[in-house]
């Protein structure tokens, strides 16, 4: 039987995030799930495995249980399947950001660019006014991206700060829209630039992997495939995994989770 996997992030206030560690890993443990979490200050992002009813606890009890007291209660989360298990071992990690960019002043829970839902993504980076930028890193962008987006040269999210500062200008960039692979990244990426001037920032809802879910293949101007930090390595239109691991080493591609994506998102 397939099994189910969780892609989970939110950017919420956790000052007690050291302590949650450990009753987090017993409710995994105990739901007998595999994966990884990453908890900090600012929130908690993560991409979990294992039996259907298992994941639905567990995101049950992320949402609504005792453990994070209604905190998590606009948990971001895309569901998706895989024929074997994904992840090697259970690791819930305590971590400075959720997702790496190294400003301690960008707070997306205070600001965000204008989400975008995936059945009207199609019409905003057609339009010729909207420079489209993917916000992941190099690799995953060469595996697949949208046509005609900007690939920004990095090797980690927290390069991004210098490509804007090098190639992006509020004056003459007046409309961007952003994607990564679940949303985590662009929150970030957008609280950044509106930060720094820009006023028209947009971002794919759910990202590329809501994207891939819900737009038919007819439809999609997505090419490639979504690279995912397990072992699926990729994931195609409906979810689908893709199986390149002949293609991408996993030694040199199965990182730590920058997201959900991008856990991993």
């Amino acid at each position: 039987m397939p099994l189910k996997v969780a892609a989970f992030y939110q950017f919420a206030a956790l000052p007690d995030f050291r302590e949650l560690r450990e009753p987090l890993r017993a409710v995994c443990a105990g739901l007998h799930l595999k994966g990884s979490v990453l908890l900090a200050h600012e929130g908690i992002n993560g991409t979990i495995a294992g039996g259907a009813g298992a994941i639905d606890a567990l995101v049950e009890e992320l949402q609504y249980g005792a453990l994070f007291g209604g905190r998590l209660d606009s948990l971001e989360v895309k569901f998706s399947h895989a024929a074997t298990m994904p992840f090697a071992r259970l690791k819930i990690r305590l971590k400075k950001e959720i997702v790496t960019l190294g400003d301690a002043a960008v707070d997306p829970t205070r600001q965000v660019g204008t989400y975008v839902e995936p059945a009207d993504w199609n019409a905003l980076i057609s339009a010729p006014d909207t420079l489209l930028i993917d916000t992941r890193n190099a690799f995953e962008v060469a595996i697949g991206t949208f046509d005609g987006a900007v690939d920004p040269g990095i090797r980690s999210f927290g390069q991004f700060k210098e490509f804007a500062a090098r190639h992006l200008d509020p004056a003459k960039h007046q409309k961007i829209a952003m994607f990564c692979t679940g949303g985590i990244r662009c929150e970030k990426a957008s609280a950044y630039l509106l930060a720094h001037g820009f006023t028209q920032v947009y971002h794919l809802k759910g990202g590329i992997l809501r994207y891939l879910e819900g737009v038919q293949k007819e439809q999609s101007r997505w090419r490639g495939e979504c690279f995912v930090f397990d072992e699926r390595v990729a994931l195609g239109h409906g979810l689908q995994e893709r199986h390149l691991q002949e293609r991408y080493s996993q030694e040199r591609y199965l990182q730590e989770p920058q997201t959900n994506g991008d856990s991993h998102e």
